[in-house]
């Protein structure tokens, strides 16, 4: 597990002040390039990780190089979100580059130049945050890459820089006719020391931003030429895979490797603290050599319960009060004196990301003892630590590439760099003797946990007699991820892991008596943040709730939720467009139904319209889905209609039919048969609208998912009237309907 201690030791010192007149050092410079190298020599001051206050580091982001390329340097991983994309549209924007010379590649692993700024000292993708935290320093660093350029070129010219134009890559001077490409001034404007002011543009002369631009990645992606971690082949590779305990918290009690070992191809096998590792000359041999393996276990700190005595256990839990994680009023006392109380239990099973790429990475220990490694890297500086503390080197000896990674949905981002771990402890064993790649195969992931934990809700809530909601106690039970992880500090607070109950102790509606509590339970089996964390279950349980509620109340739910949500504006204004573009009011057919629902995460508003049609044999389809979402500035808004409609089958699969279960500490499901993923079949016409805003930007690459679930549940209901509450829904129940 990787400690508070190794992160600090993964710290690399960087300077993040100069002044204008210095000349800027660095190899890339002396080539010709609007760029430096990304660590200079802090003296005698303290290094610290950057934050949004710190000057406009143009150098650390931005390459221009002579061909008029201009390159901008991704700190985030790029999973499929498009954020690559976003970036580089915000140098674009402020360089007033040219779209056509635009490109991107990631950055190296610097965890206080490239740490993301609502993390801490921390380099890292997660929680919606890639354009959020890039936001203004990637202005500022734009902006200033562009004073520079005209800097150079007004000292060439020998005219004054207020005189100087740039529009589509090209910097003029009107008066006497003159005119470069970025390209010409790039080494010049290189010596020019960053400006520590600068002036974003105003949004009024934005060219890129709000406007589709092509996204960076299609051509690649649709030819095959970007390269993943499983495309990297490296002189005399081998190939390593694990046999890990088939149950949570098993371990090696003995094994016999004489069978592997004669299979053709096996180089070696060994323990290791995860398992038994193979080493073969390719995939193939590794997989038979594995399979060829005969391991003991010993269970006796394993989970060897099933999921219905789990989920007994939770609902035992779930009646009795937990630590408190929100209160306001008494919410006990309104339910006694409520006219009407309202009850409903949800039940959330396991869930596995199920990435397209299953988890793979190569590591290559050299001669001078450097190490380097490539993996699509979603916690670099965890992952960077993590192998320089099992290799017993320094972070500064390890090179950790950052590739393209096919999918992930929180699965790449583990507090202990798990699978990474995993293969810096089969290189220290083996001795290094040749760079290794470790493949996982689907079955080992969709087996191997790290899931989205169960959860059990209990919800209680009251109606007055006329209709309103007077006291509202909700119960959470379920694991966490948080705990004994270097994000502890930061995200449990007085006991409550916030991601367990984040979209339920925030609840935005205006209930006077409110009651949260969470049961924290524990299990060896491992858990993670999965698409959208903890609103995945609350959103579902807060808006079907609510919608009974308005039903009981005799309200329409839109009215109902316009009504509870007066002091938050922009629920009001998504609710009110998604609903303005589904036509909500109309009334619809029998076997059809429409719901609606409403839920904030990572700072961004999404409502969604549900349209299913139910048949007589209780099957029913998803039609149509209309979204409305409030995320800001819209950087790209085709990422962002993407990222909604992606969130919107993500959540819309998993509802239908997703869940991981145990039988006897077991895991039953092994690969896409087992766990299917949405079908074509399955996807809704999903239309997306999005409310103009001048806010900074927020989450996108989550938020589409948690609304989508409640207002299908919530359209099923005005279809048959029977209500669904758990996930996956239990479609036997409308049978007959």
């Amino acid at each position: 597990m990787l400690t508070k201690r190794m992160l600090k030791k993964a710290i690399l010192p960087i300077d993040a002040t100069a002044s204008r007149r210095q000349f800027l050092k660095g190899s890339a410079a002396a080539a010709g390039a609007l760029v430096v190298a990304t660590t200079i020599d802090f003296g005698d001051k303290p290094a610290h990780a950057l934050t949004v206050q710190d000057p406009p580091q143009p150098n650390a982001f931005i390459k221009i190089a002579p061909d008029n390329t201009v390159t901008v340097l991704i700190k985030h991983l790029d999973m499929g979100q498009g954020n690559t994309t976003g970036l580089t549209t915000i140098v674009a924007e402020e360089l007033d580059a040219d779209w056509s010379q635009m490109r991107s590649e990631f950055a190296p692993s610097n965890p206080l130049l490239y740490n993301n700024l609502l993390m801490g000292p921390i380099q890292g993708t997660g929680g919606s945050t890639a354009i959020a935290n890039s936001w203004e320093q990637l202005r500022r660093a734009g902006a200033a890459a562009r004073m520079m350029l005209i800097a150079a070129a007004a000292d060439s010219w020998g005219v004054a820089e207020k005189e100087i134009t740039i529009a589509k890559g090209v910097i003029t001077h009107a008066r006497s006719g003159k005119s470069a490409t970025f390209g010409e001034f790039a080494a010049k404007a290189a010596k020019v020391m960053p400006p520590v002011i600068v002036e974003p543009k105003d949004p009024k002369d934005w060219v890129h931003i709000g406007k589709r631009v092509p996204r960076l990645d299609s051509v690649g992606k649709t030819t095959g030429a970007t390269v993943y971690s499983m495309d990297i082949k490296r002189p005399g590779m081998l190939t390593a895979m694990v046999e890990h305990s088939p149950r949570f918290g098993g371990k090696v009690k003995s094994f016999d490797a004489s069978a592997a070992k004669a299979v053709a191809g096996v180089v070696d096998v060994f323990q290791i603290p995860q398992g038994v590792a193979v080493l073969a000359k390719d995939t193939w041999s590794a997989m038979k050599g594995r399979a060829a393996l005969r391991v003991e276990w010993d269970d006796s700190a394993a989970e060897q319960r099933s999921t219905d005595a789990i989920f007994a256990e939770y609902r035992k839990l779930a009646a009795t009060p937990g630590l408190p994680a929100a209160r306001r009023g008494d919410a006990e006392a309104a339910l006694k004196s409520a006219a009407k109380v309202v009850e409903g239990e949800f039940a959330f099973p396991y869930l596995a990301h199920a990435p397209m790429e299953p988890l793979n990475a190569v590591i290559e220990v050299k001669d001078d003892g450097s190490v380097e490694v490539w993996a699509g890297a979603q916690f670099q500086t965890v992952e960077t630590a993590t192998i320089a503390w099992v290799l017993g080197v320094l972070p500064t000896k390890v090179k950790l590439n950052t590739l393209w990674a096919g999918g992930s949905f929180g699965r790449r981002a583990t507090p202990n760099a798990d699978y990474i771990g995993e293969l810096a402890e089969i290189a220290k064993t083996s001795k290094a003797k040749a760079p290794i790649h470790l493949v996982w195969s689907r079955e080992d992931d969709l087996k191997g946990g790290r899931y989205r934990p169960m959860f059990v809700h209990s919800v209680r809530a009251g109606l007055d007699a006329e209709g309103k909601i007077v006291g509202w106690q909700q119960r959470l039970v379920g694991q966490s991820f948080i705990f004994g992880s270097p994000f502890e500090m930061m995200i449990v607070k007085n006991g409550i892991d916030e991601t367990a109950v984040e979209g339920a102790a925030d609840l935005p509606y205006a209930i006077p008596n409110f009651a949260v509590d969470w049961h924290h339970v524990k299990s060896p089996v491992t858990t993670l943040w999965w698409r959208s964390v903890g609103h995945t279950h609350t959103a579902q349980a807060a808006e079907v709730m609510i919608d009974q509620l308005a039903h009981e109340a005799g309200k329409d739910p839109l009215a109902f939720r316009l009504d509870l949500l007066k002091e938050h504006p922009r629920h009001t204004a998504v609710l009110k467009l998604a609903a303005e573009k589904a036509s909500y009011g109309e009334s619809q057919p029998k076997g059809r139904g429409r719901g609606i629902a409403v839920h904030e995460s990572f700072n961004t508003v999404v409502a969604m319209v549900a349209d299913v049609t139910v048949g007589a044999d209780g099957g029913f389809k998803v039609d149509k889905i209309v979204a409305a979402v409030d995320c800001g500035v819209a950087v790209n808004p085709d990422v962002i209609r993407a990222q909604v409609e992606g969130g919107a089958g993500y959540g819309l699969g998993a509802a239908l039919r997703n869940q991981i279960t145990l039988s006897n500490g077991l895991v039953e499901q092994a690969n896409f048969d087992g766990y299917q993923p949405l079908r074509i079949s399955d996807m809704p016409e999903v239309e997306v609208h999005i409310v103009p805003s001048m806010q900074a930007p927020s989450g996108i690459g989550e938020p589409g998912v948690p609304p989508v679930a409640p207002a299908v549940t919530n359209a099923i209901f005005n279809a048959t009237g029977k209500r669904l509450y758990s996930l996956p829904w239990q479609l036997e129940t409308l049978r007959g309907v």
